[in-house]
């Protein structure tokens, strides 16, 4: 049975958010084209219809991550004008964020898988860092201080590495150190 354009493009869409989920969830390699295309509702047969690979796909969904991160980031920061760096700081390091996996940070979650792919996942990941860095370099000249672009990279370095490492310890305590030690150093980053 054909479907129309309209409802292949539909399908397409489906299948490129579900992916940007479950490939935060097990990495590009963790999840298989029969599960991901059966979690979109879809068949295995339909998928090279849409897309010319898996890398393709993973491009696509890298993208999509990143740029529903990016949201989450610009709603967290008119939450509040008075300090737009305070929400994204609390909800980026949060135990919330931590336990998020399927939605949470695409660059935490599938960073070092990243680096393992292609020219097209890579120019994804880049493009999504390079839109988180002007967030922060807006946000930071909004409250205060110089040297925008140094500081949104250290700021974003520091809470890629904080979250990431509280993900990966057993100790929730330690995990929580991690998280409340970089939202204390943001902070002064974002101030000096």
């Amino acid at each position: 049975m054909r479907v129309s354009r309209v409802q292949a493009e539909e399908n397409r869409q489906t299948v490129i958010t579900v992916a940007s989920r479950l490939f935060r969830e097990h990495g590009f390699d963790g999840i298989g084209l029969k599960d991901l295309m059966e979690a979109a509702g879809l068949t295995q047969g339909a998928f090279y219809k849409q897309f010319e690979s898996k890398e393709d796909l993973a491009a696509q969904a890298s993208t999509r991550a990143l740029e529903s991160a990016y949201c989450r980031w610009t709603a967290a920061a008119t939450a509040n004008p008075e300090d737009p760096l305070g929400p994204v700081i609390g909800f980026y390091l949060s135990a919330g964020h931590r336990e998020e996996k399927t939605d949470g940070c695409p660059i935490v979650a599938l960073g070092s898988d990243a680096a393992r792919h292609g020219v097209a996942v890579k120019a994804s990941f880049e493009a999504g860092i390079r839109t988180h860095l002007d967030v922060l370099e807006r946000l930071i000249s909004e409250t205060q201080g110089e040297e925008f672009k140094s500081k949104a990279m250290a700021i974003l370095s520091l809470m890629v590495g904080a979250l990431t490492l509280s993900r990966v310890v057993n100790d929730p305590g330690l995990a929580q150190a991690f998280l409340d030690t970089a939202a204390a150093q943001v902070r002064n980053i974002a101030a000096a």
